[in-house]
């Protein structure tokens, strides 16, 4: 629901009753991950996805009436062998959705209301709802601060909301989404509930160093890529606003001591484009030892040799000099400035998920991999993006 908050929050400021339909379970080779939603307001009008296409007709459905009778309702979605002519996922996957009607006199509206006008202002918060559990109860939400306080209740006892937040609080620091159980009385003996929550979160830092045309192609595709881009170079006559006009920031300063002096965390991304060991070796120095989700640098295999001599040099550990990507990008035999960041890309993108880099026609691995079983072994969604 959240990825579509900028759109239902206006929704919500013009007053339009909707319900929305939101991804909390998925398998196989899903098309979207939990998270996605698809709304669809009184007049009819749609936004978002579920799938991609395949059951979204379906959906809208489902959508239009719990409008009708106002009832929260979860329904699966898969292929079938035996009825190929039914609605599901042709790609052999499972979606199970839970479609929450927000009318005016939904208990659930200022809590989602709420929720959405956080995620709207780029706020770090969550929200989570019962997704399977008693009727009466599903659907019900809680909205989630990053101190931990919330607003709402999940329609159970005091202990159940405080127990809903703090595992989602421990959800919200890492920016995670998904479904966890709990007991309707607030304990975790029995889990006779299961309960979604969605994490909004400012956007992940992508940071390039080198102000140059490689760079520039970069920081286009960081931003269709979603990141908070800077731009960083310590000679102001390449750094500038009017080179880089789609940077969120541009910065004049020697790259290891703006690194030094501002944040990064385990979403950022780094990326070395000065290929100039007086920048380099004090930089990678620098970064190597700080919280990331990727960290490369541009240059020749000759180059990539010789810095990481220069780095052991300097103290860098092995350890450390295997976080490092270099030369940085996949080889797709790009040439161009913008085929390289192409490149650059398609590495952070398979760094973040998993992937192999391998062409789809000869690789066996999953498509679409799990996201909840890679964030256990560190390459899920907040390793990155």
């Amino acid at each position: 629901m959240l990825d579509i908050a900028d759109e239902l929050h206006r929704w919500v400021e013009q007053g339009r009753d909707f319900a929305v339909a939101t991804v909390v379970a998925v398998g196989g080779s899903a098309p979207r991950s939990p998270g996605a939603a698809l709304a669809v307001d009184s007049e009819g009008e749609v936004i978002g996805s579920v799938s991609g296409g395949c059951v979204e007709g379906a959906v809208y459905d489902l959508c239009t009436q719990a409008l009708q009778d106002g009832t929260t309702v979860r329904e699966r979605f898969g292929y079938s062998d035996e009825d190929a002519f039914a609605v599901g996922l042709t790609c052999g996957g499972v979606i199970e959705v839970l479609v929450t009607p927000v009318r005016s006199d939904a208990p659930a509206r200022p809590v989602l209301a709420a929720a959405l006008s956080a995620a709207a202002r780029g706020e770090t918060a969550a929200v989570v709802r019962v997704a399977e559990g008693p009727a009466p109860l599903l659907g019900r939400a809680l909205l989630v601060h990053a101190d931990g306080s919330y607003e709402g209740s999940l329609g159970g006892p005091p202990e159940l909301d405080a127990v809903a937040a703090a595992d989602t609080r421990a959800m919200l620091a890492t920016g995670r989404t998904g479904a966890f159980t709990a007991a309707a009385d607030g304990t975790h003996c029995d889990t006779d509930l299961t309960l979604f929550a969605e994490s909004s979160v400012p956007p992940a830092r992508m940071i390039v160093f080198g102000a140059i045309d490689f760079a520039a192609a970069l920081v286009r595709t960081g931003k269709f890529l979603g990141y908070h881009v800077t731009v960083c170079d310590a000679r102001p006559v390449f750094a500038t606003r009017a080179r880089f006009p789609e940077a969120d920031v541009v910065e004049v300063d020697w790259p290891h001591r703006y690194l030094r002096r501002t944040g990064t965390d385990d979403r950022t991304v780094i990326c070395v484009l000065t290929h100039d060991a007086k920048f380099d070796v004090p930089l990678l120095t620098e970064a190597l030892r700080l919280p990331a989700a990727f960290i490369g640098a541009m240059g020749s295999r000759r180059t990539h040799d010789d810095r990481n001599r220069r780095l052991r040099e300097a103290g860098v550990t092995d350890q450390q000099l295997a976080r490092l990507r270099s030369p940085i990008g996949l080889d797709l035999g790009a040439r161009t400035p913008e085929e390289t960041a192409l490149s650059i890309a398609a590495e952070i993108i398979a760094t973040r998920y998993g992937g192999t880099g391998a062409p789809l026609t000869e690789a066996r691995t999953p498509i679409h991999r799990d996201p909840a079983a890679l964030a256990q072994g560190g390459l899920g969604r907040n390793s990155a993006a």
